[in-house]
């Protein structure tokens, strides 16, 4: 079988999901003949129908509250943001009434969210963000970024299939960068579970989406001098994966978090806690992240480079763990 990238994997997923079960079905702004602004719903209109393949009109706490209404009565909507970023403008919908609506009135809610997101893309601030934090701490809702093709396809096929609303963050630098041979049959990846995306046992980075790569690139490099990092690849990030993260503290006693999303408030804070809550007793240094900074994400290259996350800044935090 041919490879195929991070983009078409998840237009697979869709495919075959429409297939299997005919309750599901797309919406989203120009996801029908445009075939979404990423082209990832391209072909799907002239398979299934506008029945199925719904252009909305631009109004995104819209679309999330019509996908709640047809999840309610047994249908499975797959919501497109055209970029992630305007996922802001549905956080009541989604918060309020989506993540409670089983809890209070036991009415299921299978539906997701999806949309590109991230930076390395030139994109500035309105098209480059990383909400995913944002959503963590609402009960109900499930979030997963994954980094590989492979899991782009499995886990939008879990996602798909759960009786709870997911957010599902696809990375849009990796879109068509990242390749994979698809495994044969069914490929589901179950939401909640972390990969060791590179065996180590001098440093632990756990990470997730674009910076896998980043971390993988600085594992190499590292490897010259010496010192052997594991990187685990959370690619859920609600529910998180949590034996995964202890079990890798525990082997290499050294933690250093790094994710594409700020530093204030981001990702990196919550595993910390957890960490040291859980196994302190296990780490030799202290845990430290590598983040984005505290700023609206710049549009010019050499400033956007400078704000998020670089392998050299992973290189030098690794050598700064492995000093103590």
């Amino acid at each position: 079988m041919s490879e195929i990238t991070y983009l078409e994997a998840i237009r697979e997923a869709l495919f075959e999901e429409m297939d299997r079960d005919r309750n599901v079905f797309c919406m989203g702004e120009d996801i029908g003949a445009f075939g979404g602004a990423f082209k990832v719903t391209e072909g799907l209109l002239a398979k299934f129908g506008e029945q199925r393949v719904i252009d909305s009109p631009i109004s995104e706490i819209a679309l999330v509250g019509a996908a709640a209404g047809a999840a309610h009565m047994g249908l499975r909507p797959v919501v497109e943001m055209q970029f992630i970023d305007f996922i802001a403008n549905a956080y009541d919908m989604l918060t309020n009434y989506v993540a409670t609506a089983r809890y209070r009135a036991f009415l299921p809610c299978p539906m997701v969210v999806r949309g590109p997101s991230g930076g390395y893309v030139r994109g500035g601030p309105f098209h480059s963000q990383n909400p995913e934090a944002g959503f963590l701490h609402t009960p109900g809702l499930k979030i997963v970024y994954p980094s590989t093709a492979a899991d782009a396809k499995g886990l939008m096929k879990a996602a798909i299939r759960d009786d709870d609303c997911v957010l599902f963050f696809e990375h849009k630098y990796l879109y068509r960068r990242v390749k994979d041979v698809m495994p044969d049959g069914d490929h589901v990846v179950p939401i909640g579970k972390a990969r060791v995306a590179r065996e180590g046992s001098d440093v632990s980075i756990v990470t997730y989406a674009s910076t896998v790569w980043k971390a993988l690139e600085a594992a190499d490099l590292l490897a010259a001098e010496g010192i052997s990092v594991e990187v685990i690849d959370l690619r859920s990030l609600a529910p998180m994966d949590d034996e995964a993260i202890f079990r890798t503290v525990k082997k290499t006693n050294r933690l250093l978090i790094v994710h594409e999303d700020t530093r204030t408030g981001g990702m990196a804070g919550e595993i910390t806690a957890r960490v040291n809550e859980t196994c302190f007793a296990w780490l030799d240094a202290p845990v430290l992240r590598v983040t984005a900074a505290d700023i609206p994400l710049p549009y010019a290259p050499a400033l956007e480079d400078y704000v998020l996350p670089q392998t050299a800044d992973i290189v030098r935090a690794v050598r700064r763990l492995t000093a103590y």
